[in-house]
């Protein structure tokens, strides 16, 4: 199994909308990639509870796929790409890792 795991920092104010409001977008458009790309076995994404950290990251993606090629088309399809043009608007930096995993 493969794991997918992003964080986000994001801007204080993005597309009219402020942090808060675009970390809950943001949350719904991951969540709701799992409705409409096969490859994704499970996501999970949370929210910064302590936004008061100035150093803390503000969203966290964590998606599973069975093999390496599920996650490939994951980062192919077109739900994922729009899910990546918002990010872009509202992100100003980015952590990530892909590994697998051990059952």
């Amino acid at each position: 199994m493969i794991r997918h795991i992003v964080m986000w920092k994001l801007k204080d104010e993005a597309g009219g909308a402020t942090k808060e409001k675009n970390a809950q977008k943001l949350k719904l458009i991951l969540e709701g990639l799992r409705t409409n790309i096969d490859e994704i076995k499970a996501v999970e994404v949370g929210i910064q509870i302590n936004p008061d950290d100035k150093e803390a990251l503000d969203v966290v993606l964590i998606c599973d796929f069975e093999t390496e090629l599920d996650f490939k088309m994951y980062t192919r399809n077109p739900h994922h790409k729009k899910a990546i043009d918002f990010i872009n608007e509202v992100a100003i930096k980015r952590y990530y890792v892909d590994y697998h995993v051990d059952l």
